[in-house]
């Protein structure tokens, strides 16, 4: 665990400051309790003497362990934004990070299912007539339609869905309008007889039949049921589907620009690795269709 005299410290500043979610916020404590369970220091005396040296070996350590480099390199932002915060504070002065780089890591694809596997045809027949399939098939079309992000759909409040917009606090707190469209608001319109039906008047727009708010294990369990009655990929998850709306809306054509407003992310480099599977996609149309496109046998 953390010691005493910075846990409470730092969590609040990234609660209150950074304004990082619930989430992120217990990732960045548990990445610091493993660290200080590697230093073993109980004092800002101890943890001013932390090297780069004591960073690279903790580094070692973890990919000795087999850790993931991607995973490494999260954990060397939680160290880098704590650092930064304990100089700030004065209590630290001087920055270990500053003489310490991640391990490159392979640039992955964002994974996404194909559009005929999402096809109306297909998932019509996976949900019932009830409250719960009404409310889990607007789960799946609004992830896979507006590409909004469990956290997002998780807190999506009542009032602030409507005919023809949906209100959406993202990230650090910066809300955006996503557009209803009219495939998505028939399934709006058939949740909301249904939740009315059954007098859940929460203030959360996604509940469960007890009108208690939804919980991510109910929500990411859901979805890879579903996604895996029509489609063969490994990974099956709200975030597939985010990705897989970005790929789609480019390759039928979107700007980056409005597809980085419409997901919400603070610059275009994080859109931009979409277009990576845009241009797989032409690359196979490519060679399917140019005569010298053809590989030989």
């Amino acid at each position: 665990m953390a010691p005493f005299f910075v846990r409470e410290e730092f969590e609040q500043y990234l609660q209150t400051e950074k304004r990082f979610s619930e989430h992120t916020v217990l990732a960045y404590i548990t990445d610091l309790n493993q660290f200080f369970e590697f230093t073993g220091i109980a004092s800002w005396e101890e943890a001013s003497e932390i090297s780069h040296r004591v960073v690279r070996g903790w580094i070692v350590e973890l990919i000795d362990k087999d850790i993931s480099r991607r995973s490494v390199n999260r954990k060397l932002s939680t160290l880098r934004t704590f650092f930064r915060w304990a100089q700030r504070k004065g209590v630290l002065h001087h920055n270990p990070m500053l003489r310490v780089q991640g391990p490159k890591q392979d640039k992955k694809l964002p994974a996404f299912a194909k559009q005929s596997e999402l096809q109306s045809d297909k998932v019509d027949g996976l949900f019932e007539d009830t409250l719960d399939g009404a409310r889990d098939r607007l789960m799946l079309e609004m992830f896979y339609q507006t590409g909004i992000r469990l956290s997002e759909l998780l807190e999506l409040k009542t009032a602030n869905v409507t005919s023809s917009t949906i209100k959406v606090l993202g990230k650090r707190n910066k809300e955006r309008l996503i557009p209803v469209t009219s495939g998505l608001h028939p399934f709006i319109y058939k949740y909301q007889q249904f939740k009315e039906a059954a007098g859940l008047g929460s203030d959360y727009f996604f509940v469960l039949n007890n009108g208690n708010k939804l919980y991510p294990k109910f929500v990411y369990r859901k979805i890879n049921t579903y996604l895996g009655e029509v489609t063969s990929l490994d990974k099956k998850s709200p975030h597939v589907l985010r990705h897989t709306f970005a790929t789609h809306m480019l390759n039928n054509g979107a700007g980056l620009e409005a597809l980085k407003d419409i997901l919400g992310h603070a610059n275009l480099s994080a859109t931009q690795v979409y277009t990576h599977n845009s241009f797989a996609q032409l690359t196979s149309i490519y060679s399917q269709a140019h005569p010298r496109g053809h590989k030989k046998n």
